[in-house]
């Protein structure tokens, strides 16, 4: 049996607090958070505090289809952790760490009962890879 909790991560060419900036701010959000080129983030929202809601339209780009990614922070320390909780009750973990003048972010959500772990993994790994692209052009 499958795990249902994965782990993802990356090395971002970009200082800590520039990467929380652009992880967080709703203009950027909307910049990075897609996992393919025919997707992207039109619409978000982020209250980022305990108790605070976050929302993100995803929407395919030939309007075939879209949903809103949504949930409630359970904790926030600036710079090193968020967390929050989907509306389908699904916990996600996201890490920052200062590694010299880099940032290694580390993502760790519990997979939905919907769809194969191993797919669920590489498209939460493409938007990480997104916004691994997006932190280091704007870091130029």
């Amino acid at each position: 049996m499958e795990s249902n909790v994965v782990t993802i991560s990356t090395l971002v060419d970009t200082p800590i607090e520039k990467v929380w900036e652009l992880w967080t701010a709703p203009d950027h959000i909307k910049q990075w958070n897609h996992a393919s080129e025919d997707w992207h983030t039109t619409e978000a929202e982020n209250d980022l505090r305990v108790g605070g809601k976050f929302r993100s339209r995803m929407e395919a780009k030939d309007n075939s289809m879209g949903f809103d990614f949504e949930g409630v922070y359970e904790e926030i320390q600036v710079n090193e952790i968020i967390q929050y909780r989907l509306d389908d009750e699904r916990r996600v973990r996201i890490s920052f760490a200062p590694e010299g003048d880099q940032t290694k972010i580390v993502e760790t959500f519990d997979a939905d009962s919907m769809n194969p772990v191993e797919l669920q993994r590489q498209g939460w790994q493409a938007i990480l890879d997104n916004f691994t692209r997006y932190a280091n052009e704007k870091n130029k």
